[in-house]
């Protein structure tokens, strides 16, 4: 969960860092690509740690709570990725299909665990 929680709150950290920092003093050297990159790197470090804890998906007793926070965190990332990948950067595509392996994914462990 801590790695998670890093996940989630480095990308909003640099933006609000990003935002601080070009309105105080003018700092030319907080881009918006020092806030663009660590939302777009995040999805892809949380569908490495989804694919290792899938075990937590299919018992719901005990991931329950993992489950919904990722699902919660991707779905926020989708948007913003999509959203990046028009205005930002192509690469971003790579962020949106990492979140939506996370969400379709989820759905089919918690379907194989019913069965």
């Amino acid at each position: 969960m801590k790695f998670l929680a890093a996940c989630t709150l480095a990308p909003i950290l640099c933006f609000a860092f990003q935002d601080l920092g070009s309105r105080v003093d003018g700092m030319d050297w907080l881009t918006y690509g020092y806030a663009a990159w660590p939302l777009m790197i995040a999805p892809v470090l949380m569908l490495a740690l989804f694919i290792r804890n899938r075990e937590l998906i299919r018992n719901p007793r005990m991931g329950s709570n993992f489950s919904q926070t990722i699902k919660i965190v991707s779905s926020m990332y989708l948007v913003w990725n999509i959203i990046g990948a028009i205005g930002y950067s192509w690469l971003a595509v790579v962020s949106v299909l990492s979140s939506l392996t996370i969400l379709v994914t989820d759905r089919q462990f918690k379907r194989q665990a019913r069965a």
